[in-house]
Formats: C-alpha cells, structure tokens, sequence
C-alpha cells in the first residue's frame, strides 16, 4: 500500500513546489516521513520550505529533532545560522562538512566576509571564478569586488586593481569603493557617480519600478559619494546627500546609521540637537550585523565626542571608560575624557588621566597621548616638562619636525646648551641606525646653522667637515666651511680657500652683453650711463622697422618760490624749522600777575607787585631731555633734547592740600564763621 501512495505525495510535493505554496507542502512531506522516516529527499524538502517561509529557527528545531538525517542537510543548516546571525556556527558547520560543492565554497566565502576574515574569502572567491563556469559568474564577479574593496577600506591591505570590468553599477560602485580606500577621492567621485547613470538605466527599462525604489536603490551610491564629497572638504554637497537619503527612510539600517553618522561629523559643535536625534538612529538595536567592526567603533567613538559637545560631563566620562574596555588599543576615549577635563578647566585633572594612561600602556605605542600631554604642559607653561615628554618619545624624537620643536623650546627659553644637545643626538642617533640619508643631511645642515647663528663655529666645522666629504662640489657648503673657520683659525681659512674656483671659471659661461642687452630691452630706465661722455646704444624696438625706444623724459626742476616777505638782505632764522615752544629763545606767554591774588596756600597772601620767590632750577638738578609732565614727548629726529626748559617744574616736595587754582573764595557766614 505505501508504494502506490508515495509517488503520488512526490507528485503533489513537487506541484506544490513550484506552485510555491510551501505551507502545503510541509504538510505533504510530513506525510513522506511517516511513510519512509528515513528518506533524505523528503527531509530536505521540508527544509528547504521552512527556509522559503523564513522559518529558520523552525527549521533548525528539525534538523536537531533528526540527527541521523542531518548529515544530508549540512548546507541548509548552515544557511539557517548565518541567516539567523550566528556566524560562527555556521562557519563551523560548514567546517564539519566532508562535501565540497559550489554551493557550500560560496555560502562559506559569505560567512568569511562577515567575519571579516577578507583574505580567506578572497582564495575562495577567485578559486570559483576560476572553476566555475555557469549562469552566477557575474554575482561572483560582483562579491569578489566587493572583497577586494572591504580589503582596502577595512583589512588594512593594499590591493591593486584587477582591471575588472565595470559594466554594472554594483562593480562600478565596488570600484568605487576600492580607490576610496585608497584615498583617491576625486577619482571616486566620478566612478560612483558613473554607478548612479547605469543604475537609473538599468530601472529605466522596467516600467513597474517606481520612483521610490530607484532611490532606495541608489541610496547606498549617494552616502558613499556624500563621503567622498565630505573628504574633499564640500560639507554642503555632502551634507545634501546625507540628508536626502535620510528622508527616504530606508529600509537597509545600516545606510540609515552610516549617514546619520556622517551627518554629526559636519555638525561637530553645531546643532547638537539634531545630531542627538542623529546619533540614536546610528546606535539602533539590531545594528550589530549590518555594520562592519570598524564602523561600529567610529560611530560609538562619536557617540563619546558628542556627549562631550553636549557639556554632559558625567556621561562622557562613563562612555569613555566604557570603550577604554571595549577597544583597549585606541587612544580615543582617553583622548575625549582629557578633552572634557580641560573644557571643565580641570587641567591638572587631565594632566593625570594621560600620565596614567601611558603609564599603564608601557610599550605599546602611545605617541599621540604622548604629545597630548606635552599640549597639555606647554599651555600650562612648564616647558622643560613638555621637552621631557617629547624627548621620550623613542625613535620619533630624532625626526626632523620634533627635533626642530624641541629647539624651538628650548631657545624660547634661551637654553642653548639644550638645544645643541638634541641636534647632536638626533644626528648621532641617525648615524648610528643608517636612517634615511635626507633626513640626516638635513638635521646636519640645521645643526649648521644654529652653531654659526650662537656663535659656536668650532661645533659647525666638524659637520660641515662631513658635509663636504659627502658633497665634494657643493660650493656653499665650502663658503660656509671658510666662514665658520675664518673666526677661530684664519691661516686654515685662508688654506681652504684657495680650493675655492676663479672669478673666470665661474662666470665663463655667463655671456655680460646678452645681460645687459636683454636688460635694457625690457627696462632702460633703470640702466645707467658708466661714464658722462659714454652714450649708451639706443635699443632697438622690437617690432623692426629701425624705430627705437621712446627716451625717458628729463625731470624738470621746481623752480624755488620764496615767501612774500622774504628779505635778502636779513639772515635766516636757523630755528625756523622748529616748533615755536621748542626754540631757544622763546619765553612763553606773559600772565597778568593780578590774576595770582588770593592763590597759594590758605593764610598766603602775595603781595602786588612782590617778585616771584621761585627760581628757576639748574640743569643738573632734573634730567636732560626728560619731557615736562603731562606734556606729549615730541617726535624723535625733531631735536636734540639737550636744551634745559626756561620754566622748569620744581620737585614735588610731598603731599599737601591746596585749592584748585582759580577757585572762589567761600562767602562769609552769618555770626562771623567761615
């Protein structure tokens, strides 16, 4: 009886099939299985229609429920894990699989791929394109793009390019993506652009594609192209983008989390509120898949920067601390909590936080705390502590921008011996790891320099010494030799010299009367005559003909126009040209000495007519040339100020009460009083 009904419940499982009505026809396998509980075909028939229902977990349950028929169902349990998320189950699914087909070599470069673990997936990649010849070879093309530009952006790897075709958008947008990696952002642009003509064209031709898919579609080419425009430094055209593929709301949330991100990237210390509702979709539950590792630590590190733009001090600290455990290798948070320190004005504060910081992290590379801590001492103004970080710094101490840092500092604090000390280690440290030959020319050339500049030739003749062994013909460097050595040891400088080449030799090729012709043609007001006979030739003009240069015009004298009352017969004052209150013999305005009655001190009466009883005072008791107080002190080159004042103000002679001068007296009072 069960072999006439069972060809029959094939019959209908395989209408069903096709007909996609999977419901149906788990319930017709279910029959198969109780007929035949061991038949591989009917089982994986069932699992294949859980997977087309999207019942992966459904499907799983199956599978553990039936071992001994799991070991047919390898790949389909596989593709159950990675749906579900759970990457690496499915990558040791397929690890446990003694079958090699197609189907588990691409499933497993997927699950390779978001691991992360790109170099794999590329051997896989290539190897199907290689072997494999059917109807999914442009799919693979697409995805080993794809690699070899997640490769670039993301695995630190320097791929080149394998000159593959560009013919669809998605490897056009791949391409794209590989020299985004590379940093050649212009180049991107117009590729990524390019992806965008072809994908409209590819929509063009369907009439039932609306207009929302194609944006939905052309989403993900719009923020790569926002970020290429965001590299070369066009916010608003970045921006633009961003915003227009945030207001499609799309489907894909990773898009949605990669733009709004972007997004508080331009804002930075702008529009926070905005970029607070930006950062939630960024930070979205169920984000941990659609995002790479890499994404997801920027995003949270500008999680970190924002809580700091938003003065919310508490919160940026708990964050930082957060990712210090999270990404003990980046430097970021403890960068964003010092950050947070010197905005509270809590210098000494952030000053520990980094001490501490590369304390704990001894020997791994800790530069740019390093450097931040120096920031941090020179704007405190301990210089000295600032050096001392820097000259910490290991190899990186001895390149050519620290060391002339470091001399910058030191000489701010006119510590010269320092500062000499630092370029000889840079240049001893370079000779004696075999650096880079520029490098060490170029830190001995400004070692030169600083010695003739100081004063110290005797230090600069060793290295220049060595210069000359190394760049026997360079002139300068033995005009430099002969100068430094002319200050201590002359009969040496004078030896050297002699090495210098003639006046003959050096000028032999320069031809003087094409000089001075080519100068004359295009400026003969500025060639003068050698002697008052001597014509020089009038220039041709250049446009033939025998016409020449217009002569410049003589300068006419200014005929002299003398005053009206000019008097031939009288000499000339020779002070005229000076102020009248600075020439000698000028006494100043006459006072009426009635006006002096009833001034002084109280009780002091001048009597009319008395003589003044203050006397000029003499030269020698005030300083010559001081100017008289309250006076503006005339324009140096006026006059020699050796001339003592005619009226001198006498010393103050201590504090005393006085009335001010010209005031009234008060009326008496009734009963006699003041």
């Amino acid at each position: 009886m069960a072999q006439s009904i069972l060809p029959g419940l094939f019959a209908d499982l395989q209408r069903l099939g096709q007909n996609g009505q999977y419901d149906r026809a788990i319930k017709v396998v279910n029959k198969i299985l109780q007929e035949s509980p061991e038949d591989e075909t009917a089982f994986t028939c069932k699992i294949v229609c859980f997977i087309q229902l999207g019942k992966f977990e459904e499907a799983l349950a199956a599978i553990r429920k039936n071992a001994k028929l799991a070991s047919c169902v390898v790949f389909e349990k596989a593709y159950c894990e990675y749906r579900l998320n759970r990457t690496n189950e499915a990558l040791k699914t397929l690890d446990s699989s003694d079958k090699s087909d197609d189907r588990i070599s691409e499933l497993r470069g997927q699950v390779l791929y978001r691991l992360e673990k790109y170099d794999e997936c590329f051997d896989i990649y290539r190897g199907l394109l290689k072997n494999t010849e059917d109807d999914f070879e442009e799919e693979r093309e697409t995805n080993l793009s794809a690699v070899m530009a997640a490769m670039q952006l993301w695995g630190g790897t320097d791929v080149e390019d394998a000159g593959m075709r560009e013919d669809t958008y998605e490897l056009c947008y791949n391409a794209a993506c590989l020299l985004l990696g590379k940093g050649l952002y212009e180049e991107a642009e117009g590729k990524l652009k390019r992806a965008e003509e072809l994908c409209r064209q590819l929509f063009e031709d369907d009439p039932d594609t609306a207009e929302d898919e194609v944006d939905a579609e052309l989403g993900i080419i719009r923020v790569q192209l926002g970020y290429s425009l965001q590299q070369l430094g066009r916010n608003d055209e970045a921006l633009k983008l961003y915003s227009q593929v945030i207001k499609t709301k799309p489907s894909d949330a990773g898009l949605a989390a990669v733009a709004s991100n972007n997004v508080v990237t331009i804002n930075k210390e702008q529009n926070v509120f905005d970029s607070k509702k930006k950062i939630k979709t960024a930070t979205a539950d169920g984000l941990q898949q659609k995002l790479t590792s890499k994404q997801r630590r920027v995003i949270e590190m500008n999680h970190c920067l924002l809580t700091m733009y938003m003065n919310q001090g508490e919160e940026c600290r708990r964050m930082a601390e957060r990712l210090r455990k999270m990404y003990p290798d980046s430097d970021t948070p403890s960068l964003i909590e010092a950050a947070q320190y010197w905005r509270e004005k809590q210098v000494a504060k952030a000053t520990e936080l980094l001490t501490n910081q590369i304390a704990k992290r001894e020997g791994e590379d800790v530069i740019t705390l390093m450097l931040t801590l120096a920031q941090l001492y020179l704007g405190q103004g301990h210089v000295y502590k600032a050096c001392d970080v820097m000259r910490s710094l290991g190899p990186c101490t001895y390149t050519p921008g620290m060391v002339a840092a470091l001399v910058m500092l030191y000489s701010s604090e006119e510590d010269q011996e320092a500062a000499e000390a630092i370029l000889d280690e840079a240049i001893e440290w370079h000779r004696a790891n075999k650096a880079k030959g520029a490098e060490l020319v170029a830190l001995m050339r400004a070692s030169v320099r600083y010695h003739l500049k100081h004063n110290n030739p005797q230090a600069a003749v060793g290295l220049l010494e060595d210069l000359r062994k190394r760049y026997p013909n360079d002139l300068k460097i033995l005009a430099k030799l002969i100068s430094a050595y002319s200050k201590f040891d002359s009969k040496k400088a004078q030896i050297i010299s002699r090495e210098l080449p003639s006046v003959e030799n050096i000028a032999h090729e320069v031809d003087v009367d094409g000089l001075e012709s080519s100068m004359a043609a295009l400026a003969p007001k500025y060639i003068k005559k050698l002697t008052k006979g001597e014509q020089s030739p009038k220039p041709q003009s250049p446009m033939g003909g025998g016409d020449t240069l217009r002569q410049q015009k003589k300068k006419k004298k200014r005929k002299t126009v003398l005053p009206k009352s000019y008097d031939p017969e009288v000499t000339p004052d020779p002070e005229r040209w000076l102020k009248r209150q600075e020439r000698s013999y000028f006494r100043g305005k006459r006072r009426d000495k009635r006006k002096d009655i009833g001034k002084g001190t109280q009780g002091s009466v001048p009597t009319i007519g008395e003589k003044d009883s203050v006397k000029p005072t003499s030269a020698s008791s005030s300083e010559v040339g001081s100017p008289l107080p309250g006076a503006p002190t005339p324009p140096t080159g006026t006059r020699s100020a050796t001339a003592t004042p005619s009226t001198p103000t006498p010393a103050p002679a201590g504090p005393r009460k006085q009335k001010p001068q010209g005031g009234k007296q008060k009326k008496k009072k009734k009963g006699g009083k003041w």
